[in-house]
């Protein structure tokens, strides 16, 4: 065989293989509405989709496949004007009581108050771990990048490609991780104003209905769960399972930069300094580096 020859099977293996854990941005083929689809839509060919909130219903969307470990991202123009009382929920989650799961929670708040960024992971059904932050542009007027990249090392919140949340894994140390269970993953729009917007006391004006929140591109770049065979499968170090490289078992010293720009500038809850909170018996991870 001539060395041409052996790179471009190569070359053509590694794309298969690449292509194998590659979901693209169409949400006909992706996704489906899991409630409210009868005041939602998707638009053009198939690249753009709208969730909608009134007093009949909010709405929401599911992947049609699960993934264990990867990389998911949406480009997401949230709810303008006065949105207070409304979330916007991007998360992944398996099902069940010890259920895994990894979120972005997106605060409405009264015209001209910026969104809150609501951040949690639940592992065997155990969550708590809340950190929140704002933001530093609008989030309305535009569409954002948000991922949430997650491997057998850690898991990093990405906004517009700048991490703002880390969480690694210590499981060695008797810290709990999600990686035993396929997350799908959702989004809706919903009512939650008995405690999204200053804890409730703001509730949401229906005479600003209806919300409307757009989405665009989801791409997941994931492994596709089979199983518990994926356990072993979608933690090999692999060039397939190209999320198990060394340059992504820790963030970069740029990267580290940027996410201590974010917590030092952005953050306003965190649930690791919440000392009354734990009544001083605080989550074993808080006193892990997490970056």
């Amino acid at each position: 065989m001539t060395g041409s020859r052996a790179f471009f099977i190569v070359v053509f293996v590694l794309a298969v293989a690449f292509h194998s854990s590659m979901v693209h941005a169409n949400f006909p083929k992706s996704m489906y509405f899991n409630w409210g689809a009868h005041h939602s839509s998707i638009l053009g060919n198939g690249d753009d989709l709208r969730l909608v909130l009134d007093q009949t219903s909010g709405s929401g969307i599911q992947s049609k496949k699960a993934f264990l470990f990867g990389s998911i991202e949406m480009l997401i123009k949230l709810v303008p004007g006065n949105s207070a009382g409304t979330v916007t929920a991007y998360y992944l989650s398996s099902t069940g009581a010890k259920h895994d799961e990894i979120d972005f929670e997106f605060l409405g708040n009264s015209t001209g108050e910026p969104y809150t960024v609501h951040t949690n992971i639940y592992t065997q059904g155990q969550g708590n771990r809340e950190q929140q932050f704002k933001l530093w542009f609008d989030p309305t007027a535009n569409y954002h990048n948000y991922t949430i990249h997650w491997n057998p090392t850690e898991i990093v919140w990405y906004v517009d490609s700048v991490p703002i949340r880390v969480f690694r894994n210590y499981e060695s140390e008797g810290i709990a991780y999600p990686n035993q269970q396929g997350m799908r993953v959702y989004s809706s729009l919903w009512n939650a104003d008995n405690w999204a917007t200053r804890g409730g006391l703001v509730k949401i004006d229906w005479t600003a209905a209806p919300f409307v929140a757009n989405y665009r591109r989801f791409r997941a770049r994931a492994c596709k769960w089979n199983g518990p065979v994926s356990i072993s499968q979608c933690a090999i170090p692999t060039r397939a399972n190209w999320w198990t490289a060394p340059g992504y078992q820790q963030l970069s010293y740029s990267q580290q930069g940027q996410l201590k720009w974010v917590r030092d500038n952005y953050m306003i809850y965190n649930y690791c300094s919440d000392f009354k909170r734990f009544n001083g018996q605080m989550p074993p991870e808080c006193s892990k580096p997490q970056f």
